[in-house]
């Protein structure tokens, strides 16, 4: 009989160890509870990726989440253009190289980072709060990437490139007037970055 209670009582005993481990890998496996929390938390950018353009299906997904994000107005004032053929793009470093020529190539070429897919983004001078309207629409590209396995990179030096570059500009064919503003680099990541420390000093109450 004794023997019969010692058993009970070394499967109870398993029983709580494997229940407390259940919960404490549960708890360190997933630090925020709400998914669009942690999607947005843990999202990194990325400069290192692996060859191979994001397939155009996922692409029409993250498209579709950019431009319904919010915008003033409904004027939905962007423009987007994507590039994920290599010879194409290849052409466009070129007339950007030979619209830029104090600028070595190879500094060019390079401010794309090797993202296989680029999204060049134009906003329309001509209504103040386009550029905000193609920061929200940038970053709702960037998040819905990430939650569907794809990096991103959002890039200034290209922009500066292209403005000019007006032959590389065209072949991108915005609409007349529209500048570009933005440039993503997307593909699927070659790398896993640690996040850089934030600074919450900076957000403050008003009492």
């Amino acid at each position: 009989m004794k023997t019969f209670k010692y058993i009970v009582a070394g499967f109870c005993l398993m029983a709580a160890v494997s229940c407390n481990r259940t919960t404490q890998t549960e708890q360190a496996s997933s630090e925020y509870e709400n998914a669009v929390i942690e999607n947005m938390m843990t999202r990194r950018s990325i400069r290192r990726y692996k060859e191979g353009p994001v397939a155009r299906e996922t692409m029409e997904t993250i498209l579709k989440c950019g431009i319904n994000a919010p915008n003033g107005m409904n004027k939905q004032s962007w423009e987007v253009r994507v590039v994920d053929n290599p010879e194409v793009m290849d052409e466009i470093v070129r007339l950007m190289a030979a619209g830029n020529p104090d600028v070595d190539p190879g500094r060019v070429k390079g401010c794309f980072r090797g993202a296989p897919t680029m999204i060049f983004i134009a906003n329309d001078p001509s209504y103040d709060c386009s550029p905000i309207d193609c920061g929200l629409l940038s970053e709702n590209i960037m998040l819905a990437g990430w939650s569907l396995g794809v990096g991103s990179v959002c890039l200034g030096s290209p922009v500066r490139f292209l403005n000019n570059a007006p032959e590389a500009l065209a072949k991108l064919g915005f609409s007349e007037g529209y500048t570009p503003i933005i440039c993503i680099g997307m593909g699927y990541p070659d790398e896993a970055p640690d996040a850089k420390p934030r600074d919450p000093s900076k957000v403050k109450y008003v009492e």
